[in-house]
């Protein structure tokens, strides 16, 4: 089989990528290791972060991201992502995606490591919504899915790459990997829990470094904060973020507040690990460790706009969350490190490119919030542009 473009991963790093790469008048072909639904995009709940606010400017969320990554992330990176960040939303919106908004505008909250109110939102859904709308969009034009044929090998050719995908061999003068992370099997090999989709066991990553791409912070794995410890059903469940955007704090058994529930995902992680270590948590009833999140303190109109489906998803397990505590501990959630790339998303090797979460660098060591839904539009929209380009070029 020959194409322009091969694209690795149906997530929403992958569709953008499909669609962008299709636009520019490239034959695309994208490769899922299971069905174009399975992804951990579609799970991605909290909401994608641009700056929109009277109060707020593209070089203030680069300065944030900056700052939640410890000095670590790509500031040219960084610059694309937050300045085609309100354009990519309009993008969006193109596609069908509805954000909420009040008042005339996007309705905003601010999330953990910003300084500004810039999280925009579909409900508690976001991922779902984009990339329902993105599939939607690959659907409607002429590129060719191949569901159930993960990326089994990858090798360099004359004008472009070769690349074994379950049963098919696909010639393509480009490559897109858009297959995320690991988190899924890393957490079963630590015994711990994980937000992720059990596809997320970072073999494409493997494949492209034994081609000889480069990576970076590999080892920087993210902790979510905040996943569901109890009852039984919740756990692994990521509970949105913009739950401590609306009010909700972090209390130990004391009920005392032991850290800033905004602050970044890697501190406010850390901090909870640190309370239960001082012997200051609560144990499930499985005997898992926890602490509580005061979501008590959300207004029930802020929870039924912005956290519908947290609420459904607890209250049908017997706990409403607007009544009382909810127990939580970090989860295994996101890769933060990955391929190298450069602003058009190529890799060190020339006609393979990265996007989301497989790519390394927009993030640095630690992810805000936000931001992973946004890499995926911002890169993959990049990664498909140029690999069609280079693909006319070959």
């Amino acid at each position: 089989m020959s194409f322009d473009v091969l694209v690795v991963g149906s997530g929403a790093s992958g569709l953008a990528a499909a669609v962008s790469a299709e636009h520019t008048g490239a034959r695309v072909v994208v490769a899922a290791k299971g069905s174009l639904q399975s992804c951990n995009s579609a799970k991605a709940q909290g909401g994608i972060q641009a700056a929109f606010g009277e109060d707020d400017s593209p070089e203030q969320h680069a300065e944030d991201v900056w700052k939640s990554s410890h000095e670590t992330a790509d500031r040219r990176l960084v610059t694309v992502l937050t300045s085609e960040a309100p354009s990519a939303i309009h993008w969006l919106e193109e596609l069908g995606v509805e954000f909420t908004r009040e008042n005339g505008g996007y309705r905003l909250a601010r999330c953990g490591g910003a300084s500004r109110k810039r999280l925009l939102q579909v409900g508690d859904r976001t991922g779902l919504a984009i990339t329902n709308a993105l599939r939607e969009a690959f659907e409607s034009g002429a590129g060719t899915a191949l569901t159930k044929s993960p990326l089994v090998s990858l090798e360099p050719r004359e004008n472009g790459w070769r690349a074994v995908c379950g049963e098919h061999v696909i010639d393509a003068a480009a490559v897109v990997l858009a297959a995320g992370g690991r988190c899924f099997k890393e957490a079963q090999d630590r015994g711990e829990l994980s937000t992720n989709h059990p596809g997320a066991t970072g073999e494409v990553t493997r494949i492209a470094l034994e081609a000889g791409a480069e990576a970076r912070d590999l080892d920087a794995l993210q902790y979510h904060p905040n996943g569901g410890a109890w009852p039984a059903n919740m756990q692994g469940y990521s509970i949105p973020e913009t739950t401590r955007a609306y009010g909700a704090v972090l209390v130990n058994a004391d009920g005392e507040e032991f850290t800033d529930s905004l602050g970044p995902r890697d501190t406010v992680a850390q901090a909870i690990f640190d309370e239960v270590a001082k012997g200051k948590g609560v144990e499930t009833e499985d005997g898992r460790p926890a602490v509580y999140l005061d979501t008590t303190r959300i207004p029930e109109h802020d929870a039924e706009i912005s956290l519908p489906y947290m609420l459904r998803r607890y209250r049908s397990g017997g706990i409403d969350p607007l009544r009382e505590p909810i127990l939580t501990y970090p989860v295994l959630h996101y890769q933060n490190g990955g391929l190298v790339i450069d602003e058009h998303a190529e890799t060190t090797l020339e006609g393979l490119y990265a996007c989301g979460e497989i790519a390394g660098g927009t993030h640095g060591r630690n992810r805000m919030m936000g931001n992973s839904l946004l890499e995926c539009c911002v890169f993959g929209r990049r990664a498909g542009r140029a690999a069609a380009e280079k693909a006319k070029a070959a």
